[in-house]
């Protein structure tokens, strides 16, 4: 009989393993029993060896360098004896993770990548002979390594979140795997709810995952025609030719109840058929008129299977998300052209439109700081890409742009040199850096009268706009890369509600009438979190999906299907 106590450091196992759950201290006793007394002293020695080179044939991904010192201290600690094996047989423990393994799909992962299809065999080989050391051995290790990917993936995700136009800090969350499987999951009576403990504990990724459960199974059984596009686009009331095929996707999607009654010999469209084709454009990012478009027909004929691999990547995003905020975030997600501001029992307090930047040249990159101010009629210091590739231009050309655009040139430290005519050497200095261009405070500024400063290394920010027409767009990619929100009095008034002196009248008057450039700092900092998920389940279960505006989608899943090891 073993009895020890486990204290592990925090080590991590590469970059791959930067989990971060509480672990508990303490003693964890367990029985193993060899069959054989020549089996038992051999399987240390080979566990050893095994573990010592970080490689393993039998693992469908044979090296594990990625975890090779985190099961090397568990085994150490353990003395090399077997942790999943008792009385020659396997652990209920292990025959639980076995499960989980076989059940990853369900959790947005790829059961290759734990050697699902090849555990069956296994167990019945390992049966077959229990007194062999190396087999032991290396069904031991196989199964410790597979466990600590499926943690590793489950909490943290597969893919580096830290790439160009995608920073998402990942300090803080550091975790021991051995600690884990050695306190939590050896001695667990419920292992997959030990297990599921390494998930991100937000009930936006818990809802995304019991909808992408849904969605395999519905992905499984779909079976329908594609939908042809018609020459001209059916409007409600109009002959529609294949009401029974729209009906049949639509029912498909759940936005046409099956109780619905649909009359597919008039040969009209209407009725439910039509408020399924609304429920359904609003649910993917489709202006809501009931038109059978070639936008509305694309998005019915993409493949179910297409939405399960949406929730997946969605999934992958969520676990890259810090664990814990000081207080809830903002979060805007690009692709949805949507800012939620959550109150302190994670409901969306705030829920307003935005525009984020062009899918061509401006990318709105992907990030998480903290907010820390406010600036009420703030000047616009135009970026020097921006004043290179077309404020240069427009003075070479026009004199007098600077003041019909009410700008400004000044020096680095900000001091006006000029808003008038600029001079050839100043153009010169423009364009070299050296000057800067802003534009004055005021209801023309692109900034709009009040914007929200989170300081980061992309200078991008959250503001008002001149321009509020566009948020009655349904794809709203229009910015250089900053956010313009819709609603910025109340954005503020949420952000200042701990300072009583900033009610919403007062933060209106700030943005009307000055003074300018007026910064109002929050009592604590705020976190944003810029996202890109083109699958989202709002708090009422439905699912909602939008276009892949900048191919991170693409870009995710063409580096998902090299398999292991990910790039980090």
């Amino acid at each position: 009989m073993l009895n020890r106590s486990y204290r592990y450091p925090l080590v991590s196992c590469l970059p791959l393993l930067w989990l971060a759950v509480g672990c508990n201290s303490g003693t964890t006793v367990r029985q193993t029993v060899i069959v054989s007394g020549q089996a038992q002293s051999a399987i240390p020695e080979r566990l050893k060896s095994i573990v010592t080179s970080g490689t393993l044939a039998d693992l469908r991904w044979s090296s594990f360098a990625d975890c090779k010192e985190q099961v090397q201290q568990l085994y150490q600690a353990e003395d090399y004896v077997p942790i999943w094996e008792r009385n020659g047989q396997v652990t209920p423990q292990g025959l639980a993770v076995i499960a989980a393994l076989e059940s990853s799909e369900q959790k947005g992962l790829n059961p290759q990548d734990y050697d699902t299809g090849l555990w069956s065999p296994r167990v019945a080989a390992f049966k077959a002979a229990v007194n062999d050391a190396d087999l032991a051995a290396r069904f031991d290790v196989a199964l410790t390594v597979s466990v600590m990917r499926y943690i590793s993936d489950l909490h943290i995700g597969r893919a580096n979140p830290n790439k160009p136009s995608f920073s998402i800090a990942v300090q803080g969350k550091n975790y021991g795997l051995a600690e884990f499987v050695a306190q939590k999951i050896l001695p667990a009576d419920n292992v997959q709810a030990v297990l599921n403990t390494a998930e991100p504990q937000y009930e936006g990724y818990q809802r995304t995952e019991n909808a992408l459960r849904a969605y395999v199974v519905l992905a499984k059984e779909e079976h329908d025609t594609p939908l042809k596009q018609p020459i001209k686009s059916p409007h409600p009331g109009e002959a529609y030719s294949d009401i029974d095929q729209l009906a049949q996707h639509l029912r498909a999607r759940g936005d046409l109840p099956q109780s619905a009654s649909v009359n597919s010999t008039s040969g009209i469209y209407d009725g439910a058929l039509v408020d399924a084709v609304k429920h359904f454009q609003v649910r993917h990012g489709i202006s809501p008129n009931g038109k059978i478009g070639p936008q509305t027909i694309r998005e019915l004929n993409i493949p179910l299977s297409v939405r399960v691999t949406q929730l997946n990547d969605s999934l992958e995003r969520w676990r890259w998300l810090p664990q814990e905020f000081s207080t809830l975030p903002v979060a805007v997600n690009i692709p949805e052209f949507v800012l939620r501001v959550f109150s302190p029992d994670h409901r969306i307090a705030l829920r307003m439109n935005v525009v984020v930047g062009k899918a061509f040249g401006h990318k709105t990159p992907v990030f998480a700081k903290n907010m820390k101010y406010i600036v009420f009629r703030p000047y616009w210091n135009i970026p020097l890409s921006i004043v290179r590739s077309e404020i240069v231009p427009a003075l070479r050309k026009n004199s007098s742009y600077l003041s019909r655009k009410r700008l400004e040139i000044t020096d680095q430290g900000g001091h006006v040199i000029t808003s008038g005519v600029a001079s050839a050497n100043e153009l010169t200095q423009l364009q070299s850096g050296r000057l800067m261009v802003r534009q004055k405070p005021g209801p023309d500024n692109a900034l709009g009268l009040v914007k929200f400063m989170f300081p980061n290394e992309y200078n991008i920010y959250l503001h008002s706009t001149p321009t509020p027409q566009l948020f009655s767009q349904s794809r709203r990619d229009f910015s250089h890369g900053c956010i313009r929100v819709q609603q910025p009095a109340e954005l503020a008034a949420f952000l200042l509600q701990n300072q009583p002196e900033w009610t919403l009248e007062k933060i209106k008057a700030a943005m009307e009438s000055g003074p300018d450039n007026r910064q109002v700092n929050l009592l604590a900092p705020v976190p944003v979190v810029i996202v890109y998920m083109t699958a989202v389940v709002e708090e009422n279960g439905e699912v909602y999906f939008f276009d892949d505006i900048y191919g991170n989608d693409s870009s995710l899943n063409d580096q998902l299907a090299k398999g292991r090891p990910y790039s980090h």
